[in-house]
């Protein structure tokens, strides 16, 4: 897969995860739109939303999604704005590999002790895994791209016949 294919399957799955984060922001506060997602007692962002289980560190897990989405875009354009420089991109990498661990820790949560998955969540934390394979692909691409930048060009070394 080339570089920009893989530069935009971050930028969609890291723009789709933030419209999702918003509608689990939207949901969470407008309980009407809460049945669009509960097909069933364990499918249910209904039983997820009223459980008084979705704060993390004081913070609504929502917040989560949308600042954390928000921060993976604009490293993602950083790393867009340095092709040749494998720091912005392995930062993607450490922040897109952390928002995984806490999206597990939601999943955790949700199965384990609520025994009920958000459909939306789900969607947002399936959503993180993608982008973070997107990342780690985007990492590898930037330092293989790099290192060809750093080979001096075969046909512009001078090369002294031997007398």
């Amino acid at each position: 897969m080339r570089t920009q294919s893989v530069r935009g399957v971050v930028y969609l799955a890291g723009g789709l995860g933030l419209l999702v984060s918003i509608f689990a922001a939207v949901e969470y506060f407008e309980a009407s739109l809460r049945g669009v997602c509960s097909i069933n007692q364990f499918f249910s962002c209904a039983v997820v939303d009223e459980s008084g289980r979705t704060t993390t560190l004081g913070i609504p897990d929502y917040l989560w999604g949308i600042g954390g989405y928000l921060a993976l875009m604009i490293v993602a354009g950083l790393a867009e704005r340095r092709p040749r420089d494998v720091r912005p991109a392995y930062a993607l990498t450490l922040l897109a590999t952390g928002a995984v661990a806490l999206s597990a820790y939601f999943i955790y949560v949700q199965l384990a002790e609520i025994h009920a998955l958000c459909v939306v969540c789900a969607s947002a934390e399936t959503l993180g895994g993608v982008l973070w394979l997107g990342s780690i692909a985007l990492a590898l691409h930037t330092a293989r791209d790099a290192r060809a930048a750093d080979l001096p060009d075969a046909a512009s070394t001078d090369h002294e016949a031997p007398s």
